[in-house]
């Protein structure tokens, strides 16, 4: 028997029946041991000797695999081509050979697709294990681990409300706090554009000014309203004539196959996706053997798919769509072993596979492949210059057309921020001389807009371009940022939290080597040479410790205080920065006497006046000193039913409104989605929480208001997330209803709250419930609506299958009879306390059950 070794249960049941009865294959569900998250797992004073521990939840997994091995002739790893695949099937062999179960004959084989054509030639052709790509897997991990466990003890003393730090994870975090302050220190500025609607034949097209009064315009020569004025009325006297008209042929070439970067920004753009969700998707497509491995920095497609996809091009369109000869692309990876060949569908017979989300992403995939082998497309540029008499005002016309689509007739790119598409409309035939109708001028005012804020796409696209991370790692590092809260996600846009940039501070400040752009980069450069085999593994860990040890070690036994009044300085200008008056921006602006400086607290950073506690004044640190500092009560008028002041004012946890004084008074936060705070808002406000009105079933109130976790509705105990604070005001009867009766479908009839399952996997195979992820007060779950599962350890729960799912319900119901059994005898127990004085006894005897039937819940409590 001959014993194969994958990692998920789904393509280890579709490799099985490939292979026949001589094989059994087995999934390790991932990684089977890790580092023990604790002190001394990497051993820098011991050549870097590291400890590994067995997943507790793995127990069952491993005990298969040596179950099996005892019986076998040949192990066979066949774990993903990549260095998380070299390094799962390094792992199995060394525990197998630590516990002496090793059979002799142990190979390694890779294959890029789940089919049966290529797992057959795939184990005719085994190698051994690569040993390059397993020091830069532990080199990797070392580093990380290194980084993350003496880093993060520094944060936890020296910087209150700091979760973590991580090699990767910090940099993608300062690349969102640097745009943030390219943002605040943007100034925008006014500048405006002439334009004429102009006839010809028939037809309208707009004609842009390019000179005035002799001048070549650029963007910003129209600066003020005065001079646009002027341009407009030079145009409107102007009679107009054709200059010349200029046209230019212009080809578009396809974009190769995709790689995983690109595959995360293209489904970002035009499905929404995440990073995370892109690539569990392509996760499950790739285990149903309808896409190749989905972790790749290569462009090229193996020839006997090129000759598929132009088979399937040449059946679909006529031969024109397809060129003489096959397009050959070239990686721009810097390491080969880890450049496979680019995502695409196995089959390109087939168009269409799966439903729902994989259904869209296969798509996306089989679209852009099957376009990437085929002609370019051909358009035609014209440009039409007209001039008045004078000679010295000038308007141009664009306009472009598609000649022959090629390519674009299945698929064309998305952008993450779409350009001016003057030049797309379409232009009527025109000549030299010509006098086109001049129907319309007018002057637009414009004013120039900062960067804009990173979405999930433009994010990754940055850290490839710099080198930052690797494409494999990019969807993890992004969701551990969002998961620690150092950002948040509006409109599918980060916006950096108050925790994130207080720690990219202290790392810029106190760390400036190790969250430079250029030193991440280069070393995965230096990573990369390791899994190349051009640098020793040993000696990468030793050249970074050498430096960052005694660095951290002198931040560590720096005081808190000193800490605080180093970034007090370092965010200085952010946290202070001038006054229009020219006044001291520091000055307390409510004793008028005390300097505001940086102060740390027990839940983070904040700032305060230096008369405490005389003065208690306090500012979050989030709050920037050209805000409005709260330290005076700022009025907003009077409560038109009492008469009362309504007051805003700063707290230690944001500012917030009040009427009245003393323990009858009125206060309500302010939401962070109130752009501008007025009178009109703070009533509203105050009013909360609103009556929508009676539930027209129950006749119960529905009503709207704003708690810890945000907008919401209530009724009768169960609750609906609303979006924003404005909807607390405008939902009628009608959506309230609407959204109650959803909540209650996702959540169940008596749930608190809207609860939404992280991810739903289809129907059980055995009994028909429907599965589906969860989170729970204890930690995710899986659930077939009778039976809960708590997840593995290390399982991510975007991760999880469908067979995966299946194999923990039925062990968890499997279970569950034994123990149910002592639930009814802890039932018992209760009425016996009611019992008159005289029967105590028998009570006390009842109760000592009590204990075991609490202990025999704790599973299903931590499921839960």
């Amino acid at each position: 028997m001959q014993l194969v070794i994958v990692e998920s249960p789904a393509k280890a049941k579709t490799i099985e029946k490939y292979l026949g009865k001589d094989y059994k294959v087995l999934a390790s569900y991932g990684h089977v041991r890790d580092l023990p998250p604790k002190d001394g797992s990497v051993r820098p004073d011991e050549d870097f000797a590291m400890d590994w521990e067995l997943y507790g939840d793995k127990q069952r997994q491993v005990k298969a695999i040596t179950d099996a091995v005892k019986g076998a002739d040949r192990l066979i790893l066949a774990t993903d081509p990549d260095r998380e695949g070299e390094a799962i099937s390094w792992h199995v062999r060394e525990l197998l050979a630590k516990r002496k179960l090793l059979p002799k004959d142990v190979q390694r084989v890779t294959f890029n697709a789940i089919t049966k054509e290529t797992v057959t030639k795939a184990m005719t052709q085994p190698r051994e294990l690569d040993q390059d790509l397993i020091d830069a897997y532990l080199a990797r991990r070392a580093l990380d681990y290194l980084f993350g466990f003496t880093l993060s003890p520094v944060l936890w003393r020296k910087l209150p409300g700091a979760k973590s730090a991580g090699r990767v994870q910090s940099v993608a975090l300062r690349l969102i706090v640097d745009r943030e302050r390219e943002i605040e220190a943007f100034r925008p500025q006014e500048y405006w554009s002439v334009a004429a609607l102009m006839a010809h034949d028939g037809t309208d097209f707009s004609a842009r000014l390019v000179t005035f009064d002799g001048q070549k315009l650029d963007r910003l020569s129209l600066g003020d309203e005065g001079i646009a004025m002027r341009a407009k009325a030079a145009v409107e006297q102007g009679a107009f004539k054709v200059e010349g008209v200029e046209t230019k042929p212009h080809r578009r070439n396809p974009q190769p196959p995709f790689t995983t970067s690109t595959l995360q920004q293209e489904a970002a753009r035009k499905l929404g996706f995440s990073a995370s969700q892109t690539m569990r998707v392509a996760q499950t497509l790739y285990e149903a053997g309808a896409i190749t491995y989905m972790r790749t920095d290569g462009v090229q497609m193996d020839p006997s798919a090129i000759s598929a996809a132009r088979a399937a091009i040449a059946d679909r369109f006529s031969g024109h769509y397809l060129p003489e000869q096959p397009r050959h692309y070239s990686t721009k990876a810097k390491n080969a072993q880890e450049a496979h060949e680019a995502i695409r569908p196995t089959e390109f017979t087939r168009d269409k596979f799966g439903s729902g989300d994989e259904a869209k992403l296969y798509d996306l995939v089989f679209k852009r492949a099957m376009a990437s082998q085929m002609a370019s497309a051909a358009l035609e540029r014209t440009t039409i210059t007209l001039r008045d008499g004078t000679g010295r005002n000038e308007l141009r016309a664009s306009g472009q057309v598609v000649k022959f689509p090629g390519f674009l007739a299945v698929y064309e790119e998305g952008q993450d921020n779409k350009a001016d598409e003057e030049d797309s409309g379409l232009l009527p035939f025109m000549k030299a001389g010509d006098m086109p109708a001049k129907k319309d001028v007018s002057a637009e005012q414009h004013f120039t807009q900062p960067p804009p804020r990173y979405s999930e796409a433009s994010l990754v696209k940055r850290m490839e371009e710099l080198g930052i991370g690797r494409p494999s790692t990019y969807a993890s590092t992004l969701q551990v940022i969002k998961d620690r809260n150092y950002v948040r996600t509006e409109k599918n846009r980060f916006f950096a939290e108050e925790s994130g940039r207080l720690l990219t501070s202290f790392l810029e400040r106190f760390f400036p080597r190790y969250v430079a752009y250029e030193f991440t980069a280069g070393m995965e450069d230096e990573l990369d040479d390791v899994s190349g085999g051009r640098q020793e593994w040993k000696a990468l860990l030793e050249a970074f410790w050498r430096d960052f040890k005694p660095k951290s070690d002198e931040v560590m036994e720096k005081k808190p205080s000193e800490v605080t009044e180093a970034l007090d300085e370092f965010l200085s200008d952010y946290l202070f920065p001038p006054k229009d008056d020219g006044s001291d921006p520091r000055l307390c602006p409510k004793c008028g006497e005390g300097r505001l400086s940086l102060r740390g607290g027990r839940y983070g950073a904040f700032i305060a006046c230096s008369n405490y506690p005389e003065c208690k004044f306090t500012r979050k640190f989030a709050q920037p000193g050209g805000a409005n500092e709260g330290g005076e009560d700022e009025g907003l008028g009077q409560d038109p039913e009492t008469g009362m002041d309504i007051l805003r004012r700063a707290g230690r946890f944001g500012p917030y409104i009040q009427l009245g004084e003393g323990k009858e008074a009125k206060r309500a936060s302010i939401p962070k989605d109130i752009d501008e705070l007025n009178l009109e808002w703070a009533i509203k406000l105050l009013s909360l929480p609103r009556t929508v009105g009676p539930h027209p079933e129950s006749g119960k109130d529905i009503t709207a208001s704003i708690g810890r976790y945000g907008p919401y509705l209530a009724h009768d105990g169960k609750y609906a997330r609303l979006r924003s604070t404005a909807e607390v005001f405008d939902t009628g009867m009608n959506a309230a209803v609407s959204l109650l009766a959803d909540a209650a479908n996702r959540g169940g009839a008596g749930s608190r709250t809207a609860a939404e399952p992280i991810k739903v996997l289809g129907m059980h195979p055995t009994n028909g419930g429907e599965m589906k992820v969860m989170a729970g007060r204890y930690g995710p779950y899986v659930t077939d609506g009778t039976t809960n599962a708590t997840l593995p350890r290390d399982q991510k729960p975007e991760d999880l299958t469908a067979e995966q799912a299946t194999v923990l319900i039925d062990e968890k119901a499997a279970k569950g009879p034994a123990k149910g059994k002592k639930k009814p005898a802890a039932k018992k127990a209760a009425p016996a306390k009611k019992a008159p004085a005289a029967k105590k006894a028998p009570a006390k005897k009842a109760a000592t059950k009590k204990p075991a039937a609490k202990k025999a819940a704790k599973p299903k409590e931590a499921a839960e």
